[in-house]
């Protein structure tokens, strides 16, 4: 087991949370909004939605690397262009990072929880985020390959769901920060990128 490439994921997830996206501005709205306990609502809600796409990958992705090594290769090469395009998309974007208070309905905790797990779990973009991130990280070559993506997919929700989660709970000095700091979306725009483009190196040069 090569418990390096499972610090590196967690690494590379990290870094990908922190990185502002649709999931965690709505938490920080929702958390703005509403409370800190209904931003923590959501955050579980989004969580929960990343085990359905772990699942569909972990079968999916396993049939094709028991049956065929070349197409688990190409898998790896579409996940390492997508994540370019990613990098280029970011690349072309303004790095501002803005959002309103108006407009965000207040909904109870469990309707803020299902909510946010149909988000992702409807999110075709998760589900290929997931195939193009996940395949280079597997770790071990005597685990099962179903059993290493439910660990993949576990750490991912782990990491994922504690930044989350403190986006929530300090969501009103979040919101100061960059509201005070206009050269702070530049920085993580730029974080972004280097992580994308990091990513589909390793995925190129991985060896599995």
């Amino acid at each position: 087991m090569k418990y390096e490439i499972l610090i590196t994921f967690m690494g590379a997830t990290a870094a990908l949370a922190i990185s502002p996206g649709p999931d965690n501005i709505y938490v920080l709205m929702q958390s703005i909004t509403n409370g800190k306990k209904y931003g923590l609502a959501t955050v579980a809600g989004l969580i929960s939605g990343c085990l359905v796409h772990t699942t569909l990958l972990a079968f999916g992705v396993s049939v094709i690397i028991k049956e065929n090594e070349r197409l688990f290769f190409i898998i790896k090469l579409f996940g390492a262009i997508y994540l370019l395009f990613l990098a280029y998309e970011v690349y072309r974007s303004t790095g501002d990072i803005s959002f309103s208070e108006e407009g965000v309905p207040k909904k109870g905790l469990g309707q803020l929880f299902r909510q946010g797990f149909i988000m992702n779990v409807l999110n075709p973009k998760v589900t290929i985020f997931f195939l193009a991130f996940f395949p280079g990280f597997l770790f071990s070559n005597e685990l099962n390959t179903v059993i290493q993506f439910y660990v993949l997919g576990l750490l991912f929700m782990f990491v994922s769901a504690i930044i989350f989660s403190l986006i929530a709970v300090l969501s009103g000095m979040i919101s100061e920060y960059i509201r005070g700091n206009s050269k702070i979306g530049v920085y993580l725009k730029w974080m972004q990128i280097v992580v994308f483009v990091g990513i589909a190196v390793y995925l190129l040069l991985s060896d599995k």
